[in-house]
């Protein structure tokens, strides 16, 4: 197979390139926005969400070169500047939220729109025979599943 990339059809690639860079950007916007939230909350559940929020904006820095790092096997360029991300993402961002609801709300919806995308890439990847990407995407949802049902929890 001439035209492949670790024997994957290298159109099917690049469409799965293009999709990973979309999570990507959506991922370091929900990243800084972790830092903000980590940084500005305040009130009663201040020692709580302080912790969780540094938790969470871990695993999602952990993800980020796990997508980036799979990009590149794939033989694409992860992006990689701030002005990307902004323009590439669709995760609201969040600025100057120190309310523990508000914050909360943010960071479910935020993983909400992210489980989307993995959804697509987990369905792109398994119609182009990538079980690199598809793996990576299963364990994301299953993860991120959980943390929405806890955040809704928490909501109730």
């Amino acid at each position: 197979m001439e035209n492949a990339i670790l024997g994957l059809d290298r159109q099917k690639v690049s469409s799965l390139n293009r999709g990973l860079n979309e999570l990507l950007a959506n991922f370091q916007i929900y990243y800084q926005n972790l830092r903000g939230l980590h940084w500005n909350i305040k009130g009663q559940s201040f020692f709580e969400l302080h912790t969780k929020f540094e938790e969470l904006y871990t695993d999602a820095q952990e993800k980020i070169d796990l997508i980036a790092e799979r990009i590149l096997t794939l033989h694409g360029t992860p992006l990689h500047t701030f002005e990307d991300y902004l323009s590439e993402s669709s995760v609201t961002v969040g600025k100057n939220i120190s309310n523990d609801r508000e914050s909360v709300e943010l960071v479910a919806s935020s993983l909400e729109r992210l489980i989307e995308l993995e959804r697509n890439l987990l369905t792109e990847s398994a119609e182009a025979d990538d079980e690199g990407t598809n793996a990576m995407m299963s364990d994301f949802i299953s993860e991120q599943e959980k943390t929405v049902w806890m955040l809704k929890a928490w909501l109730a």
